[in-house]
């Protein structure tokens, strides 16, 4: 994306107003306020928005194609993108700009040059000499649908078939078509009565380049004379053809049938097939014909020099088989081998020594494109084993539910990763090299470690080595194996609360520095991890429940029936409400018969083996109260300096003690405020006015701005995290409630706000969405959720005059309240004496619910929460090591002597709508900054860049916007990409250094930066696809050959395709649209075989580009009416009174 200098005068105005904005609060101060003396190095200039790469498998990929010399693959999708593999981190994205699905693939073999095919007709020729390929032609059919397309080695004549059983001819350098072509009623006999159908293959005899094989649809093969222009040969065949194969001798084709049958034929013998073969039908006795199958949808047909020749084919399985998978099938010699896949199979190609069709081609490998995977076969090993394959194609392996992206690590974590993630490689790959070898690695100018890790619906977690614009698989982590799995649907217990993937993960928490994860699932459960680089094996799983629930007693329900009080956990002398449990509570109703004190999963109960790695260190669940499901964690933060975890969802808040295995705090969100309430809420009973279970809670309810975000949905079709995986982009998933307010299963739904759907019924409550910030009156069914956590060392009152461990915690009304931490001595002590936890009694108010909050010391740096540097824990420890431990490494806040100490720090806090930085401990707000006031903040986070700080952030209504720090003046607001689907939302995330990312399909990932320098280095870290190689040379005709004239004949296209010989073509049938690649392009592609010409074309272009080009277009668009109207009128005359057969 180009950087406009009109930005900079934007971003001047915008500066101003926020200044105005912020003047009124900073008024508020006392004149010895010290917030001008912080000097703000980052400005505008250092900003600058681009796509960087593109990782992932792509998404419905629709074709295939591979250039046997450069050795670079590509696949083309339906939605237009294009994926180009080169070796191992050489890999390409570029994208049609219509977005019309990609039916044909072409690569010019050698040449540094690809066409593609439209679904909607139209014709690309890409130029990959560049690091970011482009397109420098395009040809539109306008009357005609294309349907195949061939281009021969070494020609530069693509012949196009059609819809209509025509094949037009198009001069790949110039990208115009040539008046020769070949019209279907010509190719077939005359005595047919019928049309032959569309084209589905067009192919040159290898021996011979005049004569061209055609396969229509319908069954009939047409052997073509180009020079004679007539047909030399017609072969009939009752069955739908679906592909055609050469042997490289040119006498027999192959060719594959929709009743599962292939049929051989010697080119000269067209009366029937030399050969019928039913790979997989069943044999039946008395010479009957076998029984039909399933459609051969493709075959190919290679040859070695020292054995017998592969029939390689997918489909034509039985229809008896029902429910097995896939096939390829592999037929060598008398042996035919199998191969299930597991997925359907778009597309395959055999790779082959030789470019050339007319030597023995020698096959060494299949590339098989699945809907949803890659896979290469090994054809040179017995058992055909399959190749590692290297591309980080497995991102959607279980769909992604979550993800977080971590620059400038330690820089020993992804050796670390790496090393336990090596011992969990599969075995049985081919022992040879990756065959898509192509291409160059591009400079690496970026020198940090950058680590992507995501969440997925199946409770596995991967991390992935991202530096320097590449990925790598380092690590997989299973969170579900600490569970009792169900068999079997049945037995699956009453108390899940989503029908599949009840252990999806909805939020990780990471420290890298400590390298504690902690993870939130689905099913309101969390587990804490710590890395061990030894094998261990737990007897028993810690584990804890805790009872979290949102209640306001009132004594009367609204209908008279009195409900016995129920004492709320967190409140009085015990603070902590349960006890900790190393297996579940076998409690599972209380004494009305309701569901209580269960939780959602069943942790296992018998030894675990632990690998290296992440290994267990506490299982949280929340369980049911009273026949309510527990909510889902809304937020989650761990801290390895204190040995604290904290959660929470629409019902309040929970701090677990994972060092002592205990619970510190379990408060509702209303009991976080004290007598502080700003709020005026109803009372609520639990049995009255429950929120139904089987329905998602209203929008405004249960997170005024991002509740959306968090609950997900479950239909039967695939996982709760359906439109983050399984449904087509914009799909809206409908409201469905249970009838049963106390049923077991409880779908989690996902729904767009209004904003984003205006066509939805408002009135709809499943869509309603409360965007007031000054709420004063609350209905039976909110809920203030927790929506944001971050630990800290910082002044938790105005009185304070030292900085103190903290929790500063952020609801979905916009408060944030600070709870206060007491932590005991560090070693042996911090494991005997409890953390003490309480309410500071501070609250501070924003409009919005809140995202991030970070705080900075008095140079404006940021302050990072405390940890611990990881060690090895299931080693054990010498004394000096023990005297280590017990000094906690501590927050380097370091306030100089001269400074007033009343401003030590900042805070700065995001919202759904604004960002305010508040002056501590004095708690005057500083500076203000309204983001949006139309849309709505998705994700906000406060990063590092060069060598300072700043706030990037993406709203809902597609901009993403970065501020400086502490001052909030707006630094860059450009429109990238509106929120289309919840996918997006979940996803978006910035990290250090210019970087984010978020999911652009279920199995891409998007990376981009937002970095000026990142922007403007970005051409030297790309690969390079294009490397200048040697073409093969051609086979030897041989002496007896040579002499008798039997090798190959040559054709001089030219001759018969150029404009002296076959005239030119209508005008009115396609039009030429010159690409964007430009003449650099061109220059880039005009060498090789067909360089002359195109070096003949470039100097015309160059002149033609100095002369006055508004006048020749104005001049060509009125010839081109004249000549369209014209033509129209001749064709109407002279076909006016003909049949159908005579055209």
């Amino acid at each position: 994306m180009r950087k406009f200098n009109i930005r900079k005068v934007l971003d001047g105005l915008t500066a101003v107003s926020a200044v105005a904005s912020a003047s009124s609060a900073a008024q508020q101060q006392a004149a010895g306020n010290r917030e001008t003396e912080i000097q703000e190095t980052l400005q505008s200039e250092h900003f600058q928005l681009c796509k960087t790469v593109r990782h992932g498998f792509p998404y419905q990929p629709s074709a295939l194609a591979f250039d046997p010399v450069q050795k670079i693959l590509a696949i083309g999708t339906q939605t237009g993108a294009l994926r180009l593999f080169g070796r191992p981190g050489v890999e390409c994205y570029c994208q049609h700009d219509s977005g019309a699905a990609v039916i044909q693939l072409q690569f010019l073999i050698n040449e540094g040059a690809l066409v593609s095919a439209l679904a909607d007709d139209t014709l690309h020729l890409w130029n990959l000499r560049q690091k970011r390929p482009a397109i420098l032609h395009s040809l539109k059919f306008n009357r005609e649908r294309i349907t195949f397309c061939h281009l021969p080695f070494q020609s530069k004549w693509l012949y196009v078939g059609t819809e209509r059983g025509n094949i037009h001819i198009v001069n790949v350098e110039s990208f115009t078509l040539s008046g020769y072509v070949i019209m279907w009623n010509k190719a077939i006999e005359l005595s047919s009565k019928s049309h032959p159908g569309p084209v589905v293959h067009i192919s040159d005899n290898p021996m011979d380049e005049g004569k061209l094989l055609i396969g229509f649809e319908s069954g009939t093969v047409v052997l073509w004379d180009l020079k004679s222009k007539k047909a030399d040969y017609r072969y009939t065949h009752d069955e739908a053809i679906h592909s055609v194969a050469w042997h490289h001798e040119g006498k027999q084709f192959i060719c594959s049938h929709s009743d599962g049958t292939l049929t051989i034929w010697n080119v000269k013998s067209p009366t029937k097939p030399f050969q019928t073969i039913t790979p997989h039908g069943k044999q039946l006795k008395d010479g009957k014909k076998p029984e039909p199958c399933k459609p051969i949808l493709k075959v190919e047909y290679k040859t070695t020099r020292a054995g017998e020749p592969f029939i390689i084919l997918s489909g034509g399985l039985s229809y008896d088989t029902v429910g097995r998978r896939p096939c390829l099938t592999v037929m060598h010699g008398k042996s035919t081998a199998v191969l299930e896949m597991d997925y359907s199979i778009v597309d395959f190609l055999t790779l082959c020594e030789t470019p050339y069709p007319n030597d023995f081609q020698e096959p060494y490998a299949v590339v098989v494109l699945l809907e949803k995977d890659l896979v290469l076969i090994d054809l040179a090993q017995n058992g055909y084993p399959i190749f590692e394959n290297p591309y980080p194609l497995t991102i959607h392996e279980s769909p992604v539910t979550c993800c977080e992206y971590f620059a400038d690590c330690p820089v020993d974590l992804i050796p670390a990763l790496y090393s336990v993630g090596a011992r969990q490689k599969r075995q049985g790959y081919s022992k040879k090299e990756w065959p898509i070898s192509g291409g160059n690695w591009g400079l690496i100018t970026q020198s940090y470690p950058e680590i992507i890790i995501t969440g997925h619906a199946d409770g596995s977690i991967k991390f992935w080595d991202a530096s320097a614009i590449t990925l790598q698989v380092l690590y997989k982590l299973k969170t579900a194996k600490v569970f009792e799995k169900s068999r079997n649907k049945d037995d699956r217990p009453s108390t899940d609360i989503v029908d599949e993937d009840p252990y999806a993960i909805q939020i990780i928490s990471w420290c890298p520095e400590s390298r504690m994860l902690c993870i939130a699932g689905v099913s309101a459960h969390v587990i804490i991890y710590r890395f061990s680089k030894q094998e261990v094996t737990t007897e028993v799983i810690p584990m804890l429940e805790v009872r979290l629930l949102y209640e306001i007693n009132d004594v009367e329900t609204p209908d008279g029936e009195q409900v016995p009080p129920v004492p709320t956990p967190g409140t009085g002398s015990n603070p902590q409400s349960i006890v900790p449990q190393s297996h579940p509570s076998t409690s599972s109703s209380s004494s009305d018969g309701l569901r209580d004190n269960v939780p959602c999963l069943k942790v296992k109960n018998s030894p675990l083996k632990q690998s290296p790695g992440y290994q267990i260190e506490l299982v949280i669940q929340l369980v049911w109260v009273s026949g309510e499901p527990p909510q889902q964690i809304t937020s989650l933060a761990v801290n390895s300096a204190y040995g604290l975890v904290v959660f929470g969802n629409c019902n309040g808040i929970a701090m677990v003690d994972y060092l002592q295995k205990t619970v510190l705090l379990n408060l509702g969100t209303i009991e976080l405020y004290g007598s502080n309430d700003p709020y005026r809420r109803e009372p609520r009973s639990p049995r009255k006015t429950r929120q139904p279970s089987g329905g998602m809670l209203t929008v405004a309810s249960c997170m005024c701005g991002l509740s959306n975000l968090y609950s997900e949905s479950v239909k039967k079709l695939r996982t709760s995290y359906i439109s983050l995986c399984d449904i087509n982009e914009g799909t809206v998933v409908p409201e469905d409630r249970c009838k049963s307010p106390t049923s077991a299963k409880m779908s989690r739904k996902l729904s767009l706000p209004t904003e984003l759907k205006p066509d939805l019924d408002v009135k709809d409550n499943s869509f309603s969405r409360s965007r007031s910030s000054s709420v004063t009156s609350i209905d039976k069914e909110s809920r203030e959720a927790i929506s944001a956590l971050h630990f800290c060392e910082t002044f938790t009152r105005k009185a304070d005059t030292s900085p103190s461990p903290c929790l500063w915690v952020g609801t979905t009304l916009g408060t944030v309240l600070v709870i206060v931490l007491n932590l005991p001595p560090g070693g042996e002590q911090r494991l005997l004496q409890p953390v003490i936890v309480s309410p500071s009694g501070t609250i501070l108010r924003l409009k919005g619910a809140i995202l991030r909050m970070a705080f900075l010391d008095t140079t404006g740096s940021l302050v990072p929460p405390a940890h611990e540097p990881w060690r090895e824990h299931n080693v054990p420890e010498d004394k000096d090591e023990k005297e280590k431990a017990k000094k906690r490494r501590p927050v380097s806040v370091s306030p100089s002597s001269s400074q007033e100490i009343s401003e030590n720090q900042y805070a700065v806090i995001c919202s759904e709508k604004q960002a305010k930085v508040i002056s501590l401990p004095s708690q005057n707000c500083i500076y203000k900054q309204n983001i949006t006031e139309t849309s709505f903040v998705l994700r906000g986070d406060i990063v590092s860049l060069s060598n300072s700080i700043c706030l990037a952030c993406f709203c809902a209504n597609g901009h993403i916007m970065t501020f400086s720090l502490p001052s909030l003046r707006p630094l860059l607001d450009v429109y990238y990409l509106p929120l289309t689907n919840m996918r997006i939302a979940r996803t978006f995330c910035f990290t250090n250094n210019g970087q984010a990312l978020y999911l652009v399909s279920p199995t891409e990932i998007q990376r981009l930066t937002y970095s000026q320098e990142t922007c403007e280095n970005l051409q030297e870290m790309l690969g390079e696809l294009f490397t200048p190689v040697e073409t093969p040379e051609a086979p030897n005709r041989g002496f007896f050959k040579g002499l008798f004239g039997g090798g190959a004949q040559s054709l001089d296209r030219e001759e018969l395709f150029g404009e002296s010989a076959s005239g030119k073509a209508s005008r009115s049938l396609a039009q030429h649209i010159p690409g964007p690649g430009g003449i650099e392009g061109v220059k880039g592609a005009a060498s090789g075989v067909v360089g002359e010409l195109a070096r003949a074309r470039l100097a015309l272009d160059e002149r033609g580009q100095k002369l006055g080009e508004l006048e020749e277009k104005t001049a060509a668009m009125l010839y081109s009416a004249d000549s369209f109207s014209k033509h129209a009128h001749e064709m109407m005359l002279k076909y006016k009174d003909k049949k159908w057969y005579q055209f």
